[in-house]
């Protein structure tokens, strides 16, 4: 039998259905995240995303389709899953250090193991002042980091972190964004869900956007630039020059200095910047325009709202 360290991937998810009633909440999804990657799961409210994260938690159980963590079933995986919920919820009234021992306990590590990891862990959060306080007296991202401790502090090699940058202000931002790097280059496996896309957009190795309850793109970032990309350049011209007659675009706009344009059907970027070389217009910057991961969700919801349409897997 293979051991879940030989496991090609840590997360495997094959063709999840999750009803509730007559409400199909997730139908059909599949992925898979290996570890040292980072996977996004991204999706409207609603969407499916947090049904199965539950199921892949073993907190629902699915009514069709199959999930494995580490090879196993979920509810045999639990102690090697570091999991942060989008839901928060740390007992108020007791002390910071002292829960976070407790917990580690519950993962199966030894109390004076676990107490002396959540200590290095809050110093690492920079919690460490806060660590014989009760849970009510700190802030909400103060809370919020003690519940990444929470999450990590068992050295799990699968990290589930849903809206994991929620609460916090954008100097614990970064902080929680260099330890997803620092996830990664462990060798860990995360599944990552958040609204806060700019955050996904630097931090992700794969993306899967779900859409009432299916997978409707999933790629590398690049991927889906290349396939979102409606074809725009943008140039900007040195010395205040203007742009030339007759270069081959059907569209063009201007702002802050910079020409947006459309090439006509045919003509690729190249012949566009060949015309622009041979009228002597000297250019300063050329590039194609492609979209953030926000516009890309935006179009791929827009897209596929009420529709029935296979997903578009898109290759590296």
């Amino acid at each position: 039998m293979i051991s879940w360290e030989e496991a090609v991937n840590f997360i495997e998810v094959q063709q999840l259905v999750k009803r509730y009633g007559d409400f199909t909440a997730v139908d059909g999804v599949s992925f898979e995240v290996a570890p040292g990657q980072v996977f996004a799961l991204l999706g409207p409210n609603g969407a499916g995303k947090t049904s199965t994260i539950r199921v892949l938690m073993g907190i629902l159980f699915p009514d069709g389709g199959e999930v494995r963590l580490l090879g196993k079933p979920p509810q045999q995986s639990r102690e090697q899953v570091g999991y942060l919920p989008e839901a928060r919820g740390l007992y108020r009234d007791a002390r910071l250090l002292e829960l976070l021992a407790y917990l580690g306990t519950l993962k199966g590590m030894r109390a004076a193991e676990a107490r002396d990891r959540a200590s290095q862990w809050l110093e690492r959060l920079n919690l460490g002042d806060w660590a014989e306080r009760k849970v009510h007296e700190l802030s909400r991202g103060m809370q919020q980091k003690a519940q990444l401790v929470a999450a990590l502090m068992h050295d799990p090699p699968v990290v589930v972190l849903d809206e994991p940058f929620q609460g916090l202000d954008p100097v614990n931002i970064q902080l929680a964004k260099r330890l997803v790097v620092d996830l990664r280059a462990a060798g860990k496996a995360v599944l990552l869900s958040s609204h806060q896309l700019v955050h996904v957009e630097a931090l992700a190795d794969e993306v899967a956007l779900i859409n009432r309850g299916r997978i409707v793109a999933r790629g590398s970032l690049e991927a889906l630039q290349r396939h979102y990309a409606r074809g725009d350049l943008a140039v900007r011209l040195a010395g205040g020059a203007t742009l030339p007659e007759g270069l081959p675009v059907q569209r063009v706009t201007s702002r802050n200095g910079v020409w947006t344009m459309l090439p006509q059907r045919g003509v690729s970027p190249q012949e566009v910047l060949r015309a622009l070389v041979a009228s002597g217009t000297p250019v300063e910057r050329f590039e194609v325009v492609y979209p953030s991961l926000e516009e890309i969700f935006l179009r791929a919801v827009e897209e596929t709202t009420g529709d029935t349409a296979p997903a578009k897997e898109v290759q590296p």
